[in-house]
């Protein structure tokens, strides 16, 4: 077992280590079914929503999806497979994962209560003896998410307080009442104004693929965005207007400060791990009554958090925690088979640890597997695997 030290955090202290601006390289949508489709067809476009409006309206027809099963990496390496197959490129990187895994880990310095669990493979292509490595993949533990959201649905809730289900489904029908299929001027004015009574469903969504680098890393990540400001620009070099829709009790003393302050440390790692711009805070009283609208600027939060906040993070810090983990990690998982990354709760360190001496694990596809693979096959083998994978894709989208 390997283990990296958290603490000292003050050691990541300084001027952030250096970092590459997020770049979408592909994108994939999941539709109202939640289907998979490599096209645009989930993506949104921000329309203010009406202040007032019960967050709460709709719960007992909320279409909610069923997440238990455990989905790996497919989805993003099926996007990744079609980019390859499109570029006739290998979309090379040191890590590849979904955001998720990276917000737990550049959350760490300064999220001591929740602890993670994470599976990782390397996969080496290569004819013999000159085998190359590929970048460690990185998916959640599908088990141990599972069992912490037991244990966080299983503690009981304050005398008077809504439920977690309840406060879950506030954030849903707030992108609801903020998101509209097209740009304002191509919407219908009735679809607008009756975002109120639409039925929730969060079946649907857009995600982002994109590459960016932190320190020495080079990460490709994929996550859901949550809408469009105006349009995507023609360049596909310039910087996509993304908003990323957030809720959050109205703040009322220093408690709620603090409180607010640690989800703005998450509301930033998110936003900045894939280059969204803006984030659209709706605040909302305890009843789940929308009272008002706050525009934040994602590069500002670290600032304001530390010169008119409570200081309880530091961008910086979280950056250079990440640059120097990151680092470790790739010299760590340099073999085969699956690995474990693992943060107890309240832990001062991080655990690295080999569950599996050969495969993947499932955190590989079989179609990923053979169109890496193809390449120390011969031509009927290249041939064999490029049509499994289209198969593959063309089910997934029938």
């Amino acid at each position: 077992m390997d283990n990296f030290a958290i603490h000292p955090v003050s050691r990541f202290a300084g001027t952030s280590a250096a970092i590459r601006r997020p770049k979408e390289i592909a994108y994939f949508s999941y539709d109202d079914k939640h289907d998979f489709y490599l096209d645009e067809r989930s993506l949104r476009y921000y329309y203010p929503p009406n202040i007032g409006a019960d967050l709460s309206k709709g719960f007992e027809s909320f279409q909610q999806l069923d997440d238990t099963a455990d989905d790996h990496l497919d989805s993003l390496l099926k996007t990744i497979i079609d980019l390859e197959r499109r570029t006739g490129t290998k979309c090379a990187a040191d890590i590849i994962t979904w955001r998720g895994m990276m917000t737990k880990i550049m959350a760490t310095p300064f999220d001591n209560m929740n602890g993670f669990e994470m599976n990782a493979t390397r996969f080496q292509v290569g004819k013999p003896k000159a085998v190359v490595a590929s970048s460690p993949f990185i998916e959640e533990n599908h088990e141990h998410k599972l069992e912490s959201r037991k244990a966080q649905h299983g503690q009981p809730s304050r005398p008077g307080a809504p439920s977690q289900d309840l406060m879950s489904y506030w954030g849903y029908k707030f992108e609801t009442l903020s998101l509209i299929p097209d740009q304002w001027n191509s919407t219908p004015r009735e679809f607008i104004e009756r975002r109120e009574d639409m039925v929730v469903n969060n079946y649907a969504q857009y995600c982002s693929i994109v590459k960016t680098g932190i320190g020495k890393a080079r990460l490709v990540i994929g996550g859901e965005v949550d809408a469009l400001w105006d349009c995507k620009p023609e360049n596909k070099d310039e910087p996509i207007n993304w908003v990323e829709l957030k809720t959050s009790a109205e703040i009322e003393n220093d408690k709620d400060v603090l409180k607010y302050e640690r989800k703005l440390l998450k509301f930033w790692i998110q936003s900045f791990l894939l280059g969204v711009p803006r984030i659209i805070v709706g605040f909302r009283d305890r009843n789940g009554i929308l009272q008002r609208l706050e525009e934040m600027e994602t590069k500002d939060i670290p600032g304001l958090v530390k010169k008119r906040g409570k200081g309880t993070w530091d961008g910086n810090l979280c950056i250079n925690f990440t640059a120097s983990f990151l680092e470790w990690l790739k010299q760590t998982i340099t073999s085969e088979g699956v690995w474990r990354i693992k943060r107890r709760e309240r832990s001062p360190m991080i655990e690295v640890f080999k569950t599996e001496e050969s495969g993947h694990g499932d955190i590989l596809s079989r179609g990923f597997v053979e169109w890496r693979g193809a390449g120390s096959t011969d031509d009927v083998d290249v041939e064999t695997a490029r049509a499994r994978l289209l198969n593959s894709i063309n089910n997934s989208q029938s």
